[in-house]
């Protein structure tokens, strides 16, 4: 057992050793920052695959939170995870209301995290039309938002980054809070648009009511039994999609608690069956072999 022990801490080490330092999203400050501290700094934490298993592909990861935290569990680890299956990974920290800040500054963030990977694909040797967003939680409302809410790029900017699209070339959304309507997250809700949001910003911020044709295709899952974040939000978002004709999976498990993310550590030999129904997915839409 000792030794079984000794060879996964082992493996664990040698997948986290593809993590790189934090990059800053703006240089030179975000816009609307409120101070200087690390809470007023997004940044992009790049996961990078073992060398010769790269496919290419890229997905950013927002991790859940309420957008009050971020959980690590649904951040490093899918790093690592979709790590193993050769594709690149970059995990968001993104502004939070419990520092003070309030939409649009999270989607701010996202979009600059996807237009800073397409900036810099040469860089990481990838190819910048398969860039994809993921998030759990909050963090796949904040990917939802992405999804619904993208620009095409100013190519004449003063800014390279700003010159690159924001719209991801897919979205994987994890127990996600897609509305802000009665099936929301009161918590998330909060801190993202205050208490007291207009019925227009509530209308503008549920995802389900901001699908185009033009969305992205989506893998989704959710567990019937979650009491955290009803799984309305993902059937809703699902229906929203087959509306517009947009190509999407979608999976809802009946057993399990909210926030279970893998279920599992590195290396993940008894992660949580979403993850390899999520690989399969992965491979039909060409980011992974």
């Amino acid at each position: 057992m000792k030794l079984l022990g000794s060879l996964l801490l082992l493996m664990y080490l040698v997948l986290q050793a593809g993590a790189q330092q934090p990059i800053p999203l703006w240089p030179d400050g975000a816009p609307g920052a409120l101070g200087k501290s690390t809470n007023d700094v997004p940044t992009l934490t790049p996961f990078l695959p073992a060398a010769g298993t790269a496919t290419g592909a890229a997905i950013v990861i927002c991790p859940g939170g309420g957008y009050g935290g971020l959980a690590n569990h649904e951040g490093a680890d899918y790093a690592l995870y979709l790590n193993q299956h050769g594709v690149t990974a970059f995990v968001l920290k993104y502004r939070l209301g419990s520092h003070g800040y309030r939409h649009p500054r999270m989607l701010e963030d996202a979009q600059r995290a996807i237009r800073t990977v397409r900036a810099r694909a040469a860089e990481w040797s990838l190819d910048s039309k398969r860039i994809g967003i993921m998030g759990s939680s909050a963090g796949g409302h904040l990917a939802s938002t992405a999804l619904t809410h993208f620009e095409a790029g100013k190519p004449d900017a003063t800014d390279p980054v700003e010159r690159h699209s924001s719209r991801p070339d897919l979205g994987i959304l994890c127990y996600p809070v897609i509305t802000m309507g009665s099936n929301t997250h009161q918590g998330s809700k909060n801190n993202l648009l205050g208490k007291d949001p207009s019925p227009e910003l509530i209308e503008l911020l549920s995802s389900e009511k901001q699908v185009t044709a033009t969305t992205p295709p989506c893998f989704i899952w959710h567990t019937a039994e979650d009491k955290g974040v009803k799984v309305e939000n993902s059937l809703e978002f699902a229906a929203a999609l087959q509306k517009h004709g947009v190509p999407f999976d979608l999976h809802v498990y009946q057993k399990g608690r909210h926030g279970i993310g893998l279920a599992d550590k590195a290396p993940f030999t008894n992660a949580h069956p979403w993850a390899k129904d999520l690989v399969f997915w992965l491979k039909e839409q060409g980011f992974t072999k």
